[in-house]
């Protein structure tokens, strides 16, 4: 779907994600403060700030992972807390930046996991959750790993296998945590080319990122985190500037135009 296909369907569909006067805080420092946040379907949203100003935990806060330090979020205009988690997982999915394998298996089986909230209780996954498991790795290829045991993978494969799970799951919403993690430069480029056509195709991504130069090629928009109460959110054409850089990163940002596209540079 093409950007302004996207645009007609963002236009067209309500918010599925929202924060209002949304607060985030760790002991001694608030990280954000009164935070006006919503993403609707079709919008691919980028958040950018310095280590430490509180990216995962205010994605884990919008998942609901832990509680807001005030304000409230809601899913498709419903209060967070008023899902039912089975429910709630079959709406909004979040692939976390540290991704665990506690138990053994094969890629598949960690990649159905992402199926259990469309499974009925005391049902195994059937044939179409297979299916659907397969497809979701080989958008991330590794198809032909399906039988690999899960211990024998890269860093680089672990991550894709965590990133095609929450595929699998399906939700309206994405929360991905640097999803480009342990990631060589061609999947990340993969992975953000997956995620601008999961939004094309109607669903709503937020993900953090370290690259401002990645989030003004992919992003509808960008939600901008300085790390002591202060935030900016909107359109990455005017949102993403290198004055908006220089601040929040504390180095001196300057943009340049490269075949195109926006690049920023920093001293």
């Amino acid at each position: 779907m093409a950007r302004a296909a996207a645009a007609t369907l963002i236009a067209a569909n309500p918010e599925l994600l929202g924060a209002t006067a949304l607060d985030v805080s760790v002991p001694g420092r608030r990280l954000v403060t009164a935070l006006q946040f919503g993403v609707a379907a079709g919008q691919f949203v980028c958040v950018l700030g310095a280590n430490g100003a509180g990216k995962s935990l205010t994605l884990h806060t919008l998942a609901g992972l832990r509680l807001p330090a005030g304000g409230g979020v809601r899913l498709c205009g419903r209060a967070l807390a008023d899902w039912p988690r089975r429910e709630r997982a079959r709406r909004l999915g979040l692939l976390t930046q540290v991704s665990e394998d506690p138990f053994p298996g094969t890629v598949l089986d960690a990649v159905l996991v992402g199926r259990h909230p469309h499974v009925n209780l005391w049902h195994w996954e059937s044939e179409a959750d297979v299916e659907v498991a397969r497809a979701a790795l080989a958008a991330c290829d590794l198809a032909g790993l399906e039988d690999r045991a899960i211990d024998t993978l890269s860093g680089g494969e672990r991550r894709r296998v965590a990133l095609a799970a929450v595929l699998a799951q399906d939700p309206d919403v994405l929360l991905l945590d640097e999803p480009q993690n342990h990631l060589d430069p061609h999947h990340q480029l993969d992975v953000l080319k997956l995620l601008r056509a999961r939004a094309d195709r109607g669903r709503a991504v937020v993900a953090t990122l370290h690259e401002p130069a990645l989030a003004a090629r992919f992003a509808d928009q960008v939600l901008l985190l300085y790390g002591d109460g202060r935030w900016a959110c909107g359109d990455t054409a005017t949102t993403l500037t290198a004055a908006a850089l220089s601040d929040m990163y504390q180095v001196r940002f300057e943009e340049v135009l490269v075949g195109g596209r926006r690049l920023f540079l920093n001293d």
